[in-house]
């Protein structure tokens, strides 16, 4: 017979689990959508969201040293963008106009002074 305290341990390690599961399916499903999106680039993530591809590539290096885990910045690029990251910068990179550097600058600066 199961106790109620081993059943809220069971019910609370489950929804932890399915939370993790459901975290991790969405950002597989987030990196996937940047993958097939590669118009959009990062310096208009960086201006819309503050962050970009290579922002999320660190994240994932830094949550690998957390876990003990080893995970090279360059292996979580290619894991981020779905190929080199050399390859996608030849393929889909443009140069930054004039207007997405001015509006990178003024967010960096709206983000100093808050």
């Amino acid at each position: 017979m199961v106790s109620a305290r081993m059943f809220k341990f069971l019910d609370i390690f489950m929804n932890t689990t399915n939370q993790t599961e459901l975290e991790a399916a969405a950002f597989r499903r987030l990196l996937s959508h940047l993958q097939k999106h590669t118009e959009v680039q990062n310096i208009d993530l960086m201006i819309l969201a503050g962050f970009c591809r290579n922002c999320l590539a660190k994240w994932l290096t830094a949550e690998a040293i957390e876990h003990s885990v080893t995970l090279d910045y360059e292996d979580a690029r290619e894991q981020v963008y779905g190929m080199p990251y050399v390859e996608w910068k030849q393929q889909y990179q443009q140069k930054a106009t004039k207007e997405q550097l001015a509006a990178y600058e003024k967010k960096q600066k709206d983000q100093t002074d808050s």
